[in-house]
């Protein structure tokens, strides 16, 4: 049944329980016929209209054109409000459940455009939580059942999420095509800002998959868009995107030279919680491409510590924020302190996914080996290894692996270490 039916059926529904005939209704602005055709859905009331049957009915137009009264609508657009909140404040247990609850009410039934909105968060909210695969039939499904309804920034940000979904489950295959089914026609699309990230997404599924020419091109085009498309946000993103290539793959000067420029350029236009989340970012890159900064970035983030801790970013925020404390400290032979970072991380690691569980259990490991606690680290890295074991096969999956082993082999663990190099090549096919 159509919108256009629906609405008929609600002025229909409502004159009968005020008694009135359709000439009632009509008179003396209207015809009763153009009444009837309104109700039988062969005519669509414009809004002046639709209006005027409203008051003479005694109903809201929120309820006529939406099916929901005012205050319905009031509650649906409040609880909505608050699962955003949620998800934004990093509280996603409880953003799932509330846009949870509001897809199980009746009340988005006539609302489209709201029952989008709520799917995509709950969509937003699962990925989060770690549940990729449910996130993707989520996803999958509202794409598949709003169809041409949908606007297209929707359908670009349900492709940035399907992107990533699909790479966090190492299924980079497809990652790469649910992108270039958008971008890769001999034509490019128009750029704009949600292009832009979505070509962030596909530039770090490049990297990941190993092509890395394909990443070096792709990455200079996209650059240039960014420049294009002229927004502060669209040049951060790719600055950023291509920053984290860049130390991934060694070039470490390029690295640096990129995340300064997206740094400075957000420090001017950027609000305070999320440029705090950018200098997190950038030390963490800092760290990888000039180690030797490492006494540099420790005192950046002893400072972004404090700053975190009175502000309400999201734990997983904090969490890496003590990993990278802790990360510095470990590099700057400050091995106490490091392992007063990981007494403050672990417990903060426990509601996050499994991987990024098995990196902060990983380098609570390698303090331990250390400070020469082995048995600890044999206990944390054997945690490692539970956590890591149906993880998808990607280079992020790799290195952990690899990291585990070159640890147990310090601690004098052999056969577990080999074990875990065994793991760690599997993970790239070899």
């Amino acid at each position: 049944m159509t919108g256009q039916d629906l609405v008929g059926q609600r002025i229909k529904t409502v004159r009968r329980q005020r008694g009135f005939s359709q000439a009632q209704l009509a008179h003396p602005e209207l015809s009763d016929s153009y009444v009837s055709l309104i109700e039988s859905g062969k005519r669509t009331p414009t809004p002046a209209v639709l209006e005027l049957l409203a008051e003479k009915l005694g109903c809201s137009l929120t309820y006529l054109v939406n099916g929901v009264t005012a205050e319905q609508m009031e509650e649906i657009e409040l609880g909505l409000s608050y699962a955003k909140l949620a998800l934004e404040n990093g509280e996603i247990t409880e953003a799932r459940a509330r846009y949870a609850e509001l897809l199980d009410g009746s009340g988005l039934a006539g609302l489209p455009e709201r029952r989008q909105e709520a799917e995509y968060g709950l969509a937003l909210a699962t990925q989060a939580c770690g549940d990729l695969d449910e996130a993707i039939d989520i996803l999958n499904r509202l794409r598949r059942d709003a169809g041409a309804e949908m606007p297209p920034e929707r359908h670009v940000s349900i492709a940035v999420t399907l992107t990533h979904c699909y790479r966090g489950r190492g299924d980079l295959a497809q990652a790469v095509q649910t992108a270039e089914d958008i971008l890769g026609g001999a034509v490019r699309p128009v750029w704009t800002e949600g292009l832009i990230e979505l070509g962030t997404a596909l530039l770090a599924a490049y990297a990941e998959r190993g092509d890395l020419l394909r990443a070096h091109q792709f990455g200079a085009e996209l650059l240039a868009a960014a420049e294009l498309v002229g927004t502060p946000r669209a040049l951060v993103m790719t600055l950023w995107a291509e920053a984290i290539v860049a130390a991934e793959t060694g070039r470490s000067d390029d690295a640096m030279k990129l995340a300064d420029r997206a740094l400075a350029i957000y420090s001017e236009n950027g609000e305070p919680r999320a440029l705090a989340k950018l200098r997190l970012d950038y030390a963490q890159i800092r760290l990888i491409a000039r180690p030797s900064d490492a006494a540099f970035c420790r005192d950046m983030l002893t400072k972004l510590e404090t700053e975190l801790q009175e502000s309400s970013v999201d734990a997983t925020d904090k969490m890496m924020c003590a990993q990278s404390l802790a990360r510095a400290e470990l590099m700057t032979g400050r091995v106490e302190r490091a392992g007063q970072h990981i007494q403050s991380m672990l417990p903060i690691s426990e509601g996050m996914r499994k991987e990024q569980r098995a990196e902060a259990h990983l380098l609570a490991g390698e303090v331990l080996a250390e400070l020469g606690r082995h048995e600890e680290a044999v206990s944390e890295l054997a945690m490692v290894s539970e956590l890591l074991d149906d993880a998808p096969p990607t280079r992020q999956t790799a290195h952990l692996w690899l990291t585990a082993a070159q640890v147990l082999e310090r601690i004098d663990e052999p056969a577990r270490g080999a074990d875990a190099y065994r793991r760690a090549l599997a993970c790239v096919d070899l």
